[in-house]
């Protein structure tokens, strides 16, 4: 397991060390392990989790119960596995995950935290990346797999703005859609890049949300294709979702619209707003918050 000192620490929450001190004494986490000299040593499976509740916007009260109910199957495990490019040994760490929590626990607080340093330790150009982003995809589909039958009278529609499986928004969105299927909506995910007969995809479900799922698709791109949604959904209402930000300085997308960042709170909310029978026309979305995007995610 690795640990970093306190400074390290607190530069990955990126807060002070009294900051996290304050932390750990308030709310007992992050958890860290002593030196024989009574120094602090954090568990960098604990910060990898804390960070991404943290990403979301949850006031720290929240993060660090969030944080808690994690699975406690470490992230790095899966990282070490992606970083040796050793598939069923990543497969291994996420089912023990599984067995010791929720699948939504295992997505936000192992799978989604371990691509993320997998994508920061390799950077986007790496083999590492393209082989742990292909596989947590993979893996995702496979549980998709593995959900059961719609049990709501919801039907979903969403619009894939990612730019394939290396995009750093791939995974989420995947994420999403199982989170959403999980909840017991009736999902079709298509690209925003192939607008050709989505018009008809979307009258055959008659959608009762039309979600843009990513931030690489530039505005054009998403024009065009909501455009040939809208004869097949224009009673639908329109949301977005991408995943939690990275880094700081690049925070979600700013709309009303908008979904919450993590793939099971943005598909609850999803399932309320349809329940709640909101319909807000597809015609009527004037809100395209979508930067262009090369296809390693970063804005162009």
């Amino acid at each position: 397991m690795r640990l970093l000192k306190t400074a390290e620490a607190a530069e990955f929450l990126q807060v002070s060390p009294n900051t996290l001190r304050s932390w750990e004494r308030r709310f007992g986490y992050p958890r860290p392990q002593r030196t024989a000299g009574r120094h602090r040593l954090y568990p960098v499976g604990e910060l990898r989790t804390l960070r991404a509740a943290l990403d979301e916007g949850l006031p720290i009260s929240s993060a660090v119960a969030r944080a808690e109910q994690a699975p406690g199957a470490d992230a790095e495990t899966v990282v070490a596995a992606l970083e040796a490019f050793d598939a069923p040994g990543a497969d291994r760490a996420m089912a023990a995950a599984l067995e010791l929590g929720t699948v939504d626990g295992a997505v936000e607080g192992t799978l989604m935290p371990a691509l993320d340093a997998v994508h920061r330790d390799g950077g986007p150009g790496s083999a590492a990346w393209a082989f742990g982003a292909r596989w947590g995809v993979e893996w995702l589909a496979r549980m998709r797999r593995l959900a059961p039958a719609p049990s709501r009278p919801i039907a979903v529609l969403i619009g894939d703005a990612t730019t394939g499986e290396r995009d750093t928004d791939a995974a989420a969105v995947r994420a999403f859609e199982l989170a959403c299927v999980r909840a017991g909506a009736s999902v079709l995910a298509l690209s925003t890049r192939a607008p050709e007969g989505v018009g008809a995809a979307a009258a055959g479900i008659d959608p009762d949300v039309v979600v843009l799922a990513g931030s690489a698709a530039g505005a054009a791109t998403v024009r065009t294709w909501l455009a040939a949604v809208r004869p097949g959904a224009a009673e639908a209402t329109l949301l977005t979702f991408r995943r939690p930000a990275s880094r700081r300085e690049d925070p979600p997308a700013r709309t009303a619209a908008a979904l919450p960042n993590g793939p099971a709170a943005a598909a609850d909310r999803l399932v309320a707003v349809a329940a709640e029978g909101r319909r807000d026309p597809v015609r009527t979305a004037r809100v395209l918050p979508f930067a262009p995007r090369d296809a390693d995610g970063a804005r162009a």
